[in-house]
């Protein structure tokens, strides 16, 4: 299909950011490393500026993940689980419905059963309990599995009552979490969370990471205390759900996580998990995985069933060892995602309605939008959605029978939600968060007020401000220096996401050769035949059907890739953004 151009918007979409490095520093990293220059740069500039750092860096090695006896209050809990293996006391892994919480719990449950332990997995329900060790929670989990210990994976941290409740009942509480501590502090028998340490390499830990930091310690220690115990088991068996959870989590992708990550990939590559195998099936992911089929196509499955149901649908997939049964399992999570998105899109169309009602883009800088019967599992992903139209902080609320609502916020950069929220706190029931996400509950008869002073506040911030995105640009390179050689080096990078972005090349003055096409559903994305001196490649702008290309030469920003479609396999560039050449 071949559409015209439907606006006359020119590019750049965005703020094109150089990122800055050492060219000598690069230049000699290069000649050590035998490595491309371009790829040297972004090495440098990512803070891996000598060859040692670089070289591990690029070949992350599991031997380099650090004792896991070094974080905090470890000891102590891995004595504790210890005396309840050697007893067969009763523990109960305690996670969240997320995918982080469910890896986690399915990690640790699995260890302790293969270790001979009375053990079993209990998730809390998003619409019931709330998030993490909540008081009903806890309650409804002694009540069901009467546990001498609870080990609380992702989540437990702050649940200072709860943590109290559980050592009046007589049950002894380990945490593992890795998130954000209060002032108030839970007290349990063991805290085990990275944010509490002193080491950089740890503290950027998903939940998973930290509960796989636990089976680390727990087997040294029972390799000395109870050798029966940790006979035959290499931790290594677990690392594709700690590479689920962690990228799912939105993690960064350095420091051990990277480690635990690449190596993870592979487990996934391989499958050999009945319910990664089933997932992978209904989710048509084949060949090598990396982290976009986790954070596009399996970790939605995976949060899917918390979002919208139980958490338990997931859990079961990752624990199970019959195929038929994952199989049933994982198409129940393929039909939830779909119907997640369903309900999302929904939601989406709703909202936009509603702002675009009085949508004046010189006056409205922070986006509400409220309704009875949103559902509340999807109204975060919607918050992002709009945020990605509007280029403004987006709250969405979703409002039950009785008044009482539940928003989800996603911010933008230089703008923290939470201190937005703070600013209305008389208005809200409660809130919390971090700086680009927060959560929130109101009262409906408070939403309207809400609306006006949050855009007052958001207004106050960012009038008069470039809202455009911005593109990392990591280096400037000719056409030509786009080969094999070069899109090789750069998979080495690999795993890319949060921290650890795929590199985004620049170049200049390339001429635009024949006329565009428009593909896709109403020309939404661009493709064009690109030229500089003697090389031609083949590139394509998702999302970028609707802009009329500027007259004569351009620079454009883009990723490298190879296009396997119908198994050609030539490189072909992912423009992220482009523009009329500088000085033409």
């Amino acid at each position: 299909m071949n559409l015209e151009p439907r606006t006359l918007n020119l590019p750049p979409l965005k703020r094109w950011v150089d990122v800055e490095f050492d060219e000598t520093v690069a230049a000699s990293l290069s000649s050590e490393l035998q490595l491309s220059l371009p790829l040297a740069r972004i090495l440098v500039s990512r803070g891996y500026d000598s060859a040692e750092a670089a070289g591990s860096f690029l070949s992350p090695r599991l031997s380099e993940v650090g004792d896991p006896f070094l974080l905090p209050d470890m000891q102590p809990a891995v004595d504790r689980l210890i005396v309840a293996l050697k007893e067969r006391q009763r523990i109960v892994v305690f996670g969240d419905y997320d995918a982080d919480g469910v890896t986690s719990t399915a990690l640790l449950s699995t260890v302790l059963l293969r270790m001979g332990g009375d053990v079993a997995g209990f998730l809390p329900s998003r619409f019931e309990d709330g998030y993490g060790l909540s008081g009903g929670a806890l309650e409804r989990c002694i009540e069901q599995h009467k546990p001498a210990v609870i080990v609380t994976v992702d989540c437990g941290t702050n649940s200072v009552d709860s943590v109290v409740a559980a050592a009046e009942a007589g049950v002894d509480v380990i945490v593992t979490d890795h998130h954000e501590p209060a002032e108030a502090l839970a007290k349990p028998l063991a805290l085990i969370n990275p944010m509490l340490s002193d080491s950089e390499s740890v503290r950027m830990l998903a939940g998973v990471g930290v509960a796989f930091k636990l089976c680390h310690a727990l087997i040294k220690q029972a390799r000395v205390d109870l050798p029966e115990a940790a006979e035959g088991i290499d931790l290594r068996e677990w690392l594709d759900l700690v590479a689920l959870g962690t990228v799912a989590d939105v993690a960064l992708l350095q420091g051990e996580n990277r480690i635990l990550v690449r190596h993870g990939l592979t487990m996934l590559t391989r499958g050999e998990r009945p319910g990664v195998q089933a997932l992978k099936g209904v989710a048509k992911v084949r060949g090598e995985v990396d982290a976009y089929h986790i954070g596009f196509v399996l970790g939605p499955r995976i949060n899917a069933a918390g979002r919208l149901a139980s958490g338990h649908t997931a859990l079961d997939l990752l624990v199970l060892d019959d195929p038929d049964v994952c199989r049933t399992l994982a198409h129940e999570l393929d039909d939830a995602n779909k119907e997640r998105r369903e309900i999302e899109d929904g939601i989406r169309v709703a909202a936009e309605e509603q702002i675009d009602a009085s949508f004046d883009p010189d006056a409205v800088f922070g986006v509400v939008a409220a309704d009875v019967d949103w559902h509340v599992g999807t109204i975060g992903i919607v918050a992002s959605r709009l945020v990605g139209k509007y280029r403004r902080p987006a709250i969405v609320i979703g409002i039950d029978d009785e008044g009482n609502g539940r928003g989800s916020g996603r911010s933008i950069e230089g703008l923290n939600l939470v201190e937005m929220l703070d600013a209305c706190e008389d208005l809200l029931e409660t809130h919390g968060g971090h700086a680009m996400a927060a959560g929130l509950n109101i009262r409906a008869e408070n939403v309207d007020a809400f609306r006006k002073r949050f855009n007052a506040l958001c207004s106050a911030q960012l009038k008069g401000t470039d809202l455009r995105p911005s593109q990392r640009v990591d280096a400037w390179i000719s056409l030509g220096e786009v080969d094999r050689e070069l899109y090789e080096q750069s998979l080495r990078l690999k795993p890319c996401g949060m921290g650890n972005p795929k590199p985004v090349w620049g170049a200049r003055h390339v001429q635009v050769a024949g006329p565009p096409r428009r593909v896709g559903k109403e020309g939404a994305h661009l493709k064009l035949l690109l030229a500089s001196g003697r090389t031609q490649l083949d590139a394509i702008g998702f999302g970028l059907g609707p802009y009329e290309l500027p007259e004569g030469p351009i620079d454009i920003v883009f990723e490298i890739a190879e296009d396997t479609y119908r198994g050609h396999g030539a490189l072909q560039l992912i423009l992220k953004d482009l523009a009329p050449s500088q000085g033409r």
